[in-house]
């Protein structure tokens, strides 16, 4: 039910763009960016103005050059700024901050200590880069393999060619949130991550329990799994942004910047919606 409250929580009538930031979410984000350097010139565009130039572009689903030049920096200058926090690894490292942020604020422990594990095939377009074949999905492209908490927010996430199977891509995925993350040991998952060959495998790489959901024999048609369904709501989230529709990009290291950018403004919007809520 709308109130008053939650009008003003969710309210975007006042933005140029329903994916501009508002200042509650600004405030958000902002301090979890860079400092720029105190000498030289002053630059032209500010941050705020680069990383809307982006969720822009994330939301809308557009290719570089219709990144409007008269609402927005340049499209080489938003490029670079994209292109160097990629490669420093920027949204990841934002994404950490603001889980645990998101998670406090709704009373539950920083850091989670389990998760539940899945992975989505999307199509590739002609931009090139590695691809392969999912024979379960009948898709050729790419596997986005994720890991989230129970509440769905992401906590990492890796691309990988799609015909790399769920159990072979799990070490990658658990690999990369360990030492972030170094409470979480226990993983749900589907009937495509049993088997003795992961459970040895993970077993070199940390203590790791891996719990089956699996369906019912007496299951007929749809059916809500417990736990798994949290990990599906997730990659609906997400996808509400068209860049994610396909993975459009020539490198992997871009489709997981765009994969990391859209959970750090899912859980911006929540913490700020959060804190305006608590003004009330």
């Amino acid at each position: 039910m709308w109130t008053d409250i939650t009008r003003a929580q969710f309210a975007r009538e006042e933005l140029r763009l329903p994916s501009d930031l508002t200042d509650a979410e600004w405030g958000v984000l902002e301090r979890l960016l860079p400092v720029r350097a105190k000498r030289g010139r002053r630059p032209k565009w500010s941050y705020r103005d680069i990383v809307e130039a982006v969720l822009y572009l994330l939301r809308g689903g557009l290719p570089w050059r219709m990144l409007p030049p008269t609402l927005f920096p340049p499209m080489t200058t938003v490029q670079y700024y994209f292109y160097q926090w990629r490669d420093s690894g920027l949204w990841q490292s934002i994404n950490h901050a603001l889980l645990m942020l998101a998670r406090e604020a709704i009373g539950r422990e920083a850091s989670p200590t389990a998760g539940v594990i899945d992975s989505q095939s999307v199509k590739t377009t002609e931009s090139g880069g590695p691809r392969g074949y999912d024979a379960g999905k009948k898709i050729k492209g790419r596997k986005r393999h994720i890991v989230t908490d129970t509440q769905g927010l992401l906590v990492g996430a890796i691309v990988h060619a799609a015909d790399v199977q769920d159990r072979d891509g799990t070490p990658d995925v658990l690999r990369s949130i360990r030492y972030r993350f170094p409470w979480l040991r226990h993983i749900f998952a589907d009937g495509g991550y049993a088997g003795e060959k992961l459970k040895a495998v993970l077993e070199k790489i940390g203590r790791w329990t891996v719990e089956i959901i699996k369906r019912s024999d007496a299951a007929q048609g749809f059916e809500v799994l417990p736990r798994r369904w949290v990990v599906e709501r997730t990659f609906a989230w997400l996808g509400r942004n068209r860049r994610l529709a396909k993975d459009f990009e020539r490198t992997i290291e871009s489709a997981t910047a765009w994969l990391f950018l859209a959970s750090v403004q899912l859980m911006t919007r929540r913490i700020a919606a959060i804190k305006t809520a608590m003004q009330f």
